[in-house]
């Protein structure tokens, strides 16, 4: 999970962000935003969700299953979900690539 927290730093840096502005366009104090960067709060798939929407990235970018930054298997089903879709030749919106 810290390997999460530092990624979204790294990027929200290199997007010249401020911890304030996101912890705003987040509706949460900058308090609450520094504490998900320095890994003091699990970081779940709203969470994840939220702030790949702000700098505009996939939640993969920031962090993945290996990771295990959700807390609700919700990255294992998607996982199993993109698998059995390859498997049956299912076209795969290009989004979830």
């Amino acid at each position: 999970m810290k390997v999460c927290g530092q990624n979204i730093r790294k990027i929200r840096r290199s997007k010249d962000l401020t911890q304030e502005y996101m912890a705003f366009e987040m509706g949460i104090s900058q308090k609450a935003y520094s504490d998900i960067e320095n890994s003091k709060v699990k970081i779940n798939l709203d969470i994840l969700t939220k702030i790949s929407d702000i700098l505009e990235i996939k939640p993969s970018d920031i962090c993945s299953i290996s990771h295990k930054c959700g807390t609700d298997g919700s990255e294992d089903k998607f996982q199993s979900l993109l698998e059995y879709l390859k498997k049956n030749d299912i076209t795969i919106p290009k989004e979830y690539l």
